[in-house]
Formats: C-alpha cells, sequence, structure tokens
C-alpha cells in the first residue's frame, strides 16, 4: 500500500469514527430527550445527521489525532467508563440534593492534587468528569505536565473522592492506558 492510500484510509476512518460518535451522541441527549414523546421522523433524524457531520468535518482530526490498535482499545474501554459516569452524577445528584435540603452539610473547599495523567485527552477527559458530577468543578489544569489539577468541591466528601481513593482518575488511566 502506498503513503497516500494509507493517508487516505487513515483520514476515512478518523471522519467515520468521528460522525459515528457524534451522531450517537446527539442521539443520546438531543434526540432522547426533545422526541422522546414523538416518535422520530425523517427530517428529525436529518437533522441530526446534519449536525453530526458539521462538527465532524471541523474536528475530526482532533478527535481521532493518530489511527492505531490502541485507539479501538481506547474506545472499548470508554464505553463502560460512560456508564460509570452516568451512575457517578447519579449519585452525586442525589448528595448535593441532600445538602440542598440540610440533610449533609456544605463545606465548600478548593482543592490541589496532582495525577499521574499526562495525554492531553486523559487530563481533558478527567477535568470534564469533574465538571460534570454534581458538587465538583474542575476550575484549572495549573500544570499539565505534573498533571496538577485545582477543583473546586461542596463538600468533604466529594473532594475526598478525588484525592484519597481517586477512583474516577483509575477509571479514566485505564480507558487512556496511563495506569
Amino acid at each position: 500500500m502506498e503513503m497516500t492510500e494509507m493517508k487516505d484510509e487513515n483520514r476515512k476512518f478518523k471522519i467515520v469514527l468521528t460522525f459515528c460518535v457524534m451522531f450517537i451522541f446527539w442521539l443520546l441527549l438531543s434526540a432522547w430527550t426533545v422526541y422522546l414523546p414523538e416518535p422520530y421522523d425523517f427530517s428529525k433524524v436529518s437533522r441530526g445527521v446534519l449536525v453530526a457531520l458539521i462538527v465532524t468535518f471541523l474536528t475530526y482530526e482532533i478527535f481521532v489525532p493518530c489511527r492505531g490498535k490502541d485507539v479501538l482499545l481506547k474506545t472499548q474501554r470508554f464505553i463502560p467508563y460512560v456508564g460509570w459516569e452516568l451512575w457517578q452524577i447519579y449519585l452525586a445528584t442525589v448528595d448535593v440534593a441532600k445538602r440542598v435540603y440540610g440533610i449533609l452539610e456544605v463545606e465548600p473547599e478548593v482543592i490541589e492534587f496532582d495525577t499521574t495523567l499526562r495525554s492531553d485527552f486523559a487530563l481533558v477527559t478527567f477535568a470534564n468528569s469533574i465538571t460534570l458530577t454534581p458538587g465538583t468543578v474542575t476550575i484549572d489544569i495549573s500544570d499539565p505536565e505534573r498533571g496538577r489539577f485545582i477543583v473546586h468541591a461542596i463538600a468533604k466528601g466529594p473532594a475526598d473522592s478525588l484525592t484519597v481513593d481517586q477512583t474516577m482518575q483509575k477509571k479514566v488511566g485505564y480507558v487512556f492506558m496511563e495506569e
């Protein structure tokens, strides 16, 4: 195979993978919440395809930086991580609700900690996972070379989950093979 054929095949792979992820993301978020009471029709789905195509062509080189055997493995590892993260969002929502209703105390704090994560995707995934989980917000990744995070937490419990047991960090490290 010539080098130009490999580059073309690599580009097609990036585009197809990015489109699939973007369209599934659209289905899960937009279509699920907006169109749940109504059946899907051609115009609604075609809008989702159009949006996914636009985002795909704007981001495919960023979304899949290189092709290799690790990309598929990372994708296989990422899918269960998303399920785990959704469960953590649910649990954190219950925790925050208890704090809002006065059942648990609100003791806000800003914490700094280092992670073992180094790649851009791992750092961004970890930062977004922290922010998506109610009760915690990533303020800054102050030193990406050291993986230094600054996070605001609603109380000591959510802060300890990031600094003591580090389950989220370990799961993100597993997904991106930075264990």
